[in-house]
């Protein structure tokens, strides 16, 4: 109870009182958005750069949707006849068998689960990536093996390779990867699917591949049919700008979708909202919004990492819509000090110095953002 008062009269106050009130920005973990508030400090003009999120909002075609099914808000989804082949509908969209879809509160809901239903064996993973699926394999006590990126900040395949053995029961890389932004090839991710699910399981998170061009073609839904160990874990939570409605799925062989379906997956479609599954199924036909937000993403991506560049930061080359930089020499907590001053942002230190990573808002954000950063950076 006295945490919710808190953060209620934070909201009342500037935020510099939240650091006094023990709001930690890196405790949070880089690659790791739940636990971040939103609304933090908003009616103090804070600039929320922190979650990875689409600031240009739901399709207007899928915002029509949920407000139509509001009037059906008092039945269950499968009481709802627009809505029972809600699994099937994203399947046909992604061209793949209604048996190799599950559908889950989120692709966070469907990590977590991942964790718990492969728990047999250990976990080969990246460091640092994004955390639900590691965090949770580590609190049951599953051993992580966790292999560093290279220097270019891209997951280490044949490192990753080598630590597969026997005793491995999955994998997972997130690709385009958080918190680093960087891409895999195509091929030798397929190359390394194939190989790798010969020994365990091979989860590829794809939160961010809608950034891509031509995402599908890099996707690893195409080896589904051919290699049964690889799953693949989607999200309506970036492009389709619908964090908060929680609408995500994990692709995989019919085998291996039965399975979670009669595990820990059971029932997992009823913890969809029926406004947020018919919010879903809209925004997939609305391609002209999508387009509209990765451009305007692009667009602002483009400008803060010219920024960055001419102020000598050399940032990572980004495929997301969140920019990872070396902070150099900075003397402090780059997150606490840039939160006093109004910008919610990530920050870390790994073996090769402190990182940061801010997510790319609107430009006029990102343009505030610099502005801020240039006043007095000290790298």
């Amino acid at each position: 109870m006295a945490t919710s008062l808190n953060r209620r009269d934070w909201l009342k106050s500037n935020s510099l009182a939240a650091l006094a009130l023990g709001f930690s920005i890196p405790s949070m973990g880089m690659g790791n958005e739940e636990g971040m508030l939103r609304s933090f400090g908003m009616a103090q003009g804070l600039i929320n750069l922190g979650s990875n999120e689409n600031p240009y909002g739901i399709s207007p075609k899928a915002k029509e949707a949920l407000l139509a099914m509001v009037a059906e808000s008092h039945r269950y989804q499968f009481n709802v006849a627009s809505l029972s082949d809600f699994e099937k509908e994203i399947a046909k969209y992604y061209q793949v068998g209604a048996d190799q879809i599950v559908a889950t509160a989120g692709s966070g809901d469907a990590l977590g689960k991942l964790a718990r239903h492969f728990n047999k064996g250990s976990l080969v993973t990246a460091t640092p990536t994004f955390a639900t699926l590691p965090n949770t394999a580590k609190k049951i006590g599953t051993k992580v093996i966790e292999v560093p990126l290279t220097p270019d900040k891209v997951h280490d395949l044949p490192a990753m390779l080598r630590a597969i053995d026997n005793n491995t029961g999955l994998v997972y890389i997130c690709n385009p990867a958080n918190p680093s932004s960087t891409v895999l090839s195509t091929q030798a991710l397929k190359d390394f699917c194939i190989e790798a699910s010969k020994k365990a399981v091979i989860v590829i998170d794809e939160a961010y591949i809608d950034f891509l061009d031509d995402p599908e073609s890099k996707s690893m839904i195409s080896l589904i049919d051919k290699h049964p160990n690889v799953i693949v874990v989607r999200t309506f939570s970036k492009i389709h700008a619908m964090a908060g409605l929680r609408v995500g799925f994990v692709v995989g062989h019919p085998a291996i979708i039965r399975a979670l379906d009669e595990n820990y997956f059971t029932n997992s479609q009823i913890n969809i909202s029926n406004l947020a599954a018919a919010a879903a199924l809209a925004s997939l036909q609305d391609e002209a919004h999508r387009a509209s937000c990765k451009q305007k993403n692009a667009a602002a991506r483009s400008y803060t990492f010219n920024a960055l560049k001419e102020m000598n930061i050399a940032c990572v080359p980004s495929h997301t819509n969140f920019l990872f930089f070396p902070l150099g020499k900075y003397p402090g907590d780059f997150a606490k000090d840039m939160l006093a001053k109004n910008v919610i942002l990530r920050s870390n230190s790994y073996p090769d110095g402190k990182w940061g990573r801010v997510s790319v808002g609107t430009l006029d954000e990102m343009k505030q953002f610099i502005n801020i950063l240039k006043a007095d950076w000290q790298g």
